[in-house]
């Protein structure tokens, strides 16, 4: 039961009861709903930060778990990028410089990517931040190792190629050490035949007949034949500007196009073409220029044999 209200009325003085009107009544309870409901309604609001759904806990679980990953991939992306930084400059001041290549600038193996706005598609997600940073971070890392895979391939084929040039260069005698005298070296002498003042273009080594006769490089025969100076003479391409002769054989081993390795038997020694006893007539040459043979034994002579080699060969005579 509601209590009733009294005020004093001074005219009359006497109590008189307060009359409630029915609107102000009905304001009353309608006030009263209306808190409770904002009551109730923010209630929930700060209890449902408090207290969340499993699937709304899921969410935070894998959003912490994509963090996590995020950051690990970041950490391996950083050593990633030392490693190969470390391997570019390895490639700039050691592996390209011993191959005579210049060295790949710092702009070409660290340029960015221009034109277009790449990552376009990658914008309007809740992480988008993250996943564009670490997707430029494996672009730009990608694009270095390209750079240096390419680069990588380049002195492979760089070392293949120097390889292959030391292998063809004539570095060895064509007769083994031991098993020759040498008659004549490279310098002007009076031809034992033609009896004039000729220039020999090459070395003559004076050994029995029938001694083996080696292949001081590898390369390609491209003439095997008999000739009227040279006798049964030997000719091989070694590649890279080297020409060597081979002249005044008693028998060829090779034909014409065989390939010969460094160290190959070609023929022997004889007495054959415009010849005065049994010997081989060795010649170098380098782009079409003869060249003193004695200076490409190097695979063959010590010191002491090549200063040997070189005063025999200025003080001897000419076989041919």
């Amino acid at each position: 039961m509601a209590k009733v209200k009294y005020y004093y009325d001074e005219d009359t003085l006497s109590y008189r009861k307060i009359a409630v009107k029915k609107t102000d009544y009905y304001r009353r309870i309608l006030f009263s709903f209306l808190g409770v409901i904002l009551i109730a309604f923010f209630g929930f609001i700060g209890f449902s930060q408090i207290i969340t759904s499993p699937s709304e806990r899921a969410q935070k679980r894998e959003l912490e778990n994509l963090k996590f990953h995020y950051e690990l991939i970041d950490k391996r992306l950083e050593e990633s990028s030392k490693i190969l930084s470390q391997l570019q400059e390895r490639d700039n001041n050691i592996y390209r410089s011993y191959f005579e290549a210049n060295p790949i600038p710092e702009e070409q193996r660290k340029a960015g990517f221009g034109g277009v706005n790449r990552y376009k598609n990658l914008e309007g997600f809740d992480n988008s931040g993250l996943i564009k940073n670490l997707t430029k971070e494996v672009d730009i890392l990608s694009k270095q190792m390209v750079v240096q895979s390419k680069s990588l391939d380049e002195i492979v084929a760089l070392a293949k190629e120097k390889e292959d040039m030391l292998a063809s260069i004539p570095a060895i005698l064509p007769i083994k050490k031991g098993g020759f005298y040498v008659a004549s070296g490279y310098k002007m002498r009076m031809h034992p035949i033609l009896k004039i003042n000729k220039f020999h273009k090459g070395m003559d080594f004076t050994a029995p007949k029938g001694t083996p006769v080696y292949a001081s490089g590898n390369g390609k025969v491209t003439i095997a034949q008999r000739s009227s100076t040279f006798g049964n003479v030997v000719y091989i391409e070694h590649g890279y500007g080297y020409k060597t002769i081979y002249a005044h054989l008693s028998k060829i081993e090779v034909k014409k196009y065989n390939e010969v390795k460094r160290g190959d038997l070609i023929g022997f020694v004889g007495n054959t073409g415009l010849s005065v006893a049994p010997h081989l007539h060795y010649e170098v040459h380098k782009n079409g220029i003869a060249l003193n043979p004695i200076n490409f034994y190097y695979g063959d002579l010590s010191l002491e044999e090549f200063a040997t080699l070189q005063e025999t060969s200025e003080e001897s005579q000419s076989y041919d």
